[in-house]
């Protein structure tokens, strides 16, 4: 476990006026001790002359004014003399004595807190003086080299700045008239005519005024060695920028979540996974945000977060309050999340007008809920929906996406995940149309090669003022397991409740008994911590499962009666209790199921010839799947290829997705040639499969197909007919 313990701190931290004080006390002391013992004045004597001849020389070594050097000397004699005197006298006890020791500590504070005072001044203009040195001589230097780079002629340098910690500068140029920006290789002739060392670049971005561009020089490679995440772990607000990492220049790279969205994207082994858990501490360092995690591959980002609660027992809360770890628990957050998002823009309209703010103003007792979203591609199209409104919605609840993917890319990003969000980094990536995909302007200039380390990435964020920033390299801090144990520890103190009003929803029923769901799966084989218990030792709430669609029927825009005399097999449902019921296993998807569903919307109004006929030819589909098909003659051909309906089926059957290989075995068909076929078969109607492709079931990822891609092929060759 990383430590965390405060180290003794030997450094000397006394302001001069309370050394001077406490200098005074050492005299008085001498002298009122050394009086009754019967010490010889002459060591006071013999101790001020030393402490002058030392303080001297320690002032000629720090270059301090020689008026200082005499007036600091002077009042070692002057200690020295006075406890001469009281102990030749043996009157450190006296009026006189006292009085006399109590206006020379006086005049030493005084006098220490002037001198202190004028030294910093003085230490500033030098300071000062020498850094405008500096910056003059680089103005003539840059002036010069653009005019001879690039032939330019009326340009201005405004500035140069330094960075902290001594990496590099920033160059202002003012650019003459006709000429408002350097040629689109610039950067390159600039690193190589300064002849910069591996890590260091040039990075060229817009000023604050139109003609002004600012030239940022790397002069060392601040991001090419691990930084450990930092041990500050004081209490912050999601109103707060939450730091990712470090710039180049060393400044923090941050993002702002408050009323935006983020967007991550990486190549495998770029450090993404990292950059989330990075993500999840600056969101728990917080005390007015709770986090929930979708991860249906395994619960991968938060398993860390969660052991210190459910295994160890040494957290009392679990940091992360919901991990939905799969889709049917993905269903259930998300609609919890959008009838809370509904919930709250009508309960808080009070707290909204007082606030003077058409959003709700964030606190402990109200908090902001962040949703975490990984492997956004394994994720179904009826699950990307309900991301898309929290997206669209929530942003005056307080109720915030952060999507983790690949790419991003139409066929793994949705437009309004990647729209609405102003929060966008990319890790370490090969291609530079990657980045293009993530930052569609202002990548004219930017090169993969700027951030070429393990966990390194660009990063767009808004500013202090709400304006976007320029996509600009930068390094994710580190954090590795053993850290997130203590962190998790250390924030679990901190969590807030979720309030009153967004629970008061049909969905929100399902929120009390999540962990009750969730942890059985997650730790099959571990024992929980009795931590768990206040979060498991309770009635388990699952919700009822639509038999066609597989979703989670939880309340929210529910249409279905609650007659169950009145319901047809479509809108059946069964227990979500992992597949079991009382009685054993149930199974929640059949082929047989689908024709009775068929035959069931035909009968519940009565024979197809007796349609009215502008139903005659309606296809029905709920959340991506065909549900019935009404009207038409009784001879009219089926327009969907049998291996089509059959793949369809068998799919449903398994859940909902299944690898290629298995579903062949399961139609009994030669894979290699079952997968060509069923391929252009979608393809003839224009389906592509979301993710390349790949579907994830468990660990195990391969290529395989969603029940919805098949049911939406079917819809489209209906549709054609």
């Amino acid at each position: 476990m990383a430590r965390n313990t405060s180290r003794l701190d030997w450094g000397w931290k006394v302001t001069p006026a309370a050394g001077a004080a406490m200098a005074a006390g050492g005299a008085y002391s001498v002298a009122a001790t050394g009086g009754l013992a019967g010490l010889p004045p002459g060591y006071a004597l013999l101790a001020a002359g030393t402490g002058a001849l030392a303080q001297g020389g320690a002032d000629l070594y720090q270059r301090r004014p020689h008026g200082h050097i005499i007036t600091r000397c002077a009042a070692w004699l002057a200690a020295g003399g006075w406890t001469a005197a009281a102990l030749t006298d043996h009157n450190a006890f006296t009026w006189n004595s006292a009085g006399w020791w109590g206006a020379g500590t006086a005049a030493a504070v005084v006098l220490a807190r002037a001198l202190a005072g004028a030294e910093q001044t003085a230490k500033t203009e030098r300071v000062q003086r020498s850094l405008q040195k500096w910056a003059n001589g680089k103005a003539g230097e840059w002036h010069k080299r653009l005019a001879e780079l690039f032939r330019l002629d009326g340009h201005k340098v405004d500035g140069v700045t330094p960075w902290k910690g001594d990496v590099g500068y920033t160059v202002r140029v003012q650019m003459p008239e006709g000429t408002p920006e350097l040629p689109a290789n610039a950067d390159r002739t600039l690193a190589a005519a300064l002849r910069l060392p591996r890590g260091g670049g040039i990075q060229i971005t817009d000023g604050m005024v139109y003609g002004e561009i600012q030239i940022r020089v790397t002069t060392k490679d601040v991001i090419a060695e691990e930084i450990p995440y930092p041990d500050e772990t004081t209490v912050t607000s999601i109103n707060d920028p939450l730091a990712l990492g470090l710039h180049p220049d060393a400044e923090d790279a941050a993002i702002r979540l408050a009323a935006d969205c983020a967007l991550f994207v990486g190549q495998v082994g770029s450090g993404k996974s990292n950059l989330v858990n990075v993500a999840n501490a600056a969101a728990l360092r917080t005390n007015d945000t709770l986090l929930w995690h979708i991860d249906t591959t395994g619960a991968g980002i938060s398993m860390p977060w969660l052991r210190p609660w459910a295994v160890d027992g040494t957290a009392h809360v679990p940091v992360i309050d919901w991990a939905a770890d799969t889709v049917e628990e993905a269903h259930i957050m998300l609609d919890v999340a959008i009838a809370g998002i509904e919930s709250r823009k009508s309960g808080y309209q009070d707290l909204m007008y007082d606030a003077n703010d058409d959003k709700i103003p964030v606190s402990e007792d109200l908090p902001e809920i962040v949703i975490l979203v990984d492997e956004i591609a394994e994720l179904p199209v009826s699950i990307l929906g309900k991301l898309d409104s929290v997206v669209d919605t929530g942003r005056a609840a307080r109720v915030r996406v952060v999507i983790c993917g690949l790419r991003a890319t139409q066929d793994v990003i949705t437009a309004a995940m990647k729209k609405q969000s102003r929060n966008r980094a990319a890790m370490r990536v090969s291609d530079p149309e990657e980045l293009h995909h993530l930052f569609p302007t202002g990548t004219g200039r930017l090169d993969p090669k700027a951030a070429p380390h393990r966990g390194c990435g660009f990063l767009s964020s808004p500013g202090a003022e709400d304006i976007e920033t320029a996509p600009a390299p930068f390094k994710a801090y580190r954090l590795t397991p053993k850290r997130i144990s203590h962190l998790a520890v250390t924030f679990a103190g901190r969590r807030p409740t979720l309030d009153p009003v967004f629970l008061d929803t049909v969905p929100a029923r399902f929120y009390a008994s999540r962990w009750g769901r969730i942890l059985p799966r997650r730790y099959k084989d571990k024992e929980l911590s009795t931590a768990t218990l206040p979060y498991t030792d309770m009635e388990i709430l699952r919700p009822l499962i639509d038999e066609i669609t597989g979703i989670p029927l939880t309340g929210t825009g529910e249409k279905a009666t609650t007659n169950p005399a009145s319901r047809t097999p479509a809108a059946s449902a069964v227990d979500a209790s992992d597949g079991e019921g009382e009685s054993g296993p149930q199974i929640r998807f059949s082929g047989d199921l689908l024709s009775q569903m068929l035959d069931a919307a035909r009968t519940v109004t009565g024979r197809h010839d007796q349609a009215p006929e502008d139903e005659a030819n309606v296809i029905r589909a709920e959340f991506g799947r065909v549900v019935q098909q009404t009207g038409g003659p009784d001879n009219r051909p089926d327009p969907v290829p049998q291996l089509l309906r059959d793949a369809h089926q068998a799919v449903i059957a398994a859940g909902g997705r299944m690898h290629s290989g298995t579903l062949a075995a399961a139609l009994d068909l030669e894979p290699s040639a079952f997968g060509a076929e069923l391929n252009k078969i979608l393809k003839t109607v224009g389906v592509t499969r979301p993710g390349a492709g790949t579907v994830r079931i468990g660990d195990d990822s391969k290529v395989g197909y969603l029940a919805e891609t098949l049911a939406e092929a079917i819809t489209r060759y209906r549709n054609a007919q």
